[in-house]
């Protein structure tokens, strides 16, 4: 199996090395426009080969996209930052230039592959392979649940003193600040329902928390986080390669499930070898529906703005 992770920088690279350290692929290529810099991570992850014990060939390439021919998967990380006080939102004209001229680079040497899109924003990013793609929607896939969820869960465990291993926690909606929804109702610890050991007020606080969780770390790093966000592209493409059937809270697209259609929107879905393969509903009680409603229209006022662009 053949991956590629488009975007040398810290997200980007720490999916890579995610990805060689756990052996998912037989060869890694990383892809970066910046000159020596793919080449360069590349080669300081192989001269680790040694002492982490894995045996991935991983190289990269200066913007020559047919090193990445066959790739199976490939992971897009590409994209200006977060900087402190910026929004997701903020993002999209820059970020939509790039992340629409990866695809179409990409598709032209790997037809077949599936897309994972970690660039913000990313469920209008993902929405835009989507449509600017024409692949089928199971190989689109937007990776922010995963990451909510994981912080969702680290929340979760602070708040209990527990293992974050041992806590089940699933974030849907928009990921972004104000659109993402941490499902309290379905969160358990060892098949206990959080909310019989937390009272309201501690579980607020926690949905809170992860909410501004991208946010706060961006302020503390002066920069977007990479270790989690890295860690959870990996976890997406692991699923893929080893048809591992994961059930991910990830961005697809949507065609009715939940109430929506015509958008890209985090929902749980089954991960496996043909990319995301099915979509569980959770049955929403009237409240939650309404706040996934809500993200929904919010994601769709950031959609918006890519028909006022001109990508080329």
């Amino acid at each position: 199996m053949k991956v590629t992770v488009v975007g040398a920088g810290a997200v980007g690279a720490t999916c890579a090395d995610n990805i060689a350290r756990r052996q998912i692929c037989e060869e890694l290529v990383i892809l970066d426009i910046k000159e020596g810099l793919a080449e360069g991570k590349a080669a300081d992850m192989m001269q680790t080969a040694t002492l982490c014990g894995f045996d991935t060939k991983v190289s990269g390439s200066t913007n020559d996209y047919s090193k990445t021919a066959n790739s199976d998967v490939v992971v897009i990380t590409s994209g200006i930052p977060r900087k402190p006080g910026m929004t997701r939102e903020e993002l999209i004209g820059t970020n939509a230039q790039i992340v629409k001229g990866v695809t179409d680079n990409i598709l032209k040497h790997s037809p077949n592959a599936i897309i994972i899109v970690i660039s913000n924003p990313m469920d209008t990013m993902t929405y835009l392979a989507l449509k600017s793609s024409g692949l089928p929607k199971n190989r689109i896939i937007g990776m922010g649940g995963i990451l909510d969820s994981a912080r969702f869960k680290f929340n979760l465990s602070n708040a209990l003193n527990c293992s974050p291993n041992d806590l089940q926690g699933v974030v849907i909606g928009g990921h972004g600040d104000t659109t993402m929804i941490p499902l309290t109702r379905y969160a358990t610890y060892n098949s206990v329902a959080v909310s019989e050991l937390l009272d309201a007020e501690t579980l607020a606080k926690v949905s809170a928390d992860t909410m501004v969780g991208g946010a706060t770390l961006t302020k503390l790093l002066g920069t977007s986080a990479w270790y989690a966000p890295g860690a959870a592209g990996a976890a997406l493409v692991e699923s893929i390669v080893r048809d591992q059937k994961k059930l991910f809270p990830c961005c697809v697209a949507l065609d009715g499930e939940y109430g929506q259609s015509d958008i890209c929107l985090g929902v749980p879905v089954i991960i496996g070898k043909n990319g995301w393969e099915k979509i569980i509903d959770y049955k929403l009680n009237e409240a939650e529906q309404a706040e996934f409603n809500k993200s929904a229209q919010s994601v769709r006022d950031m959609n918006e703005v890519l028909s006022t662009l001109t990508l080329a």
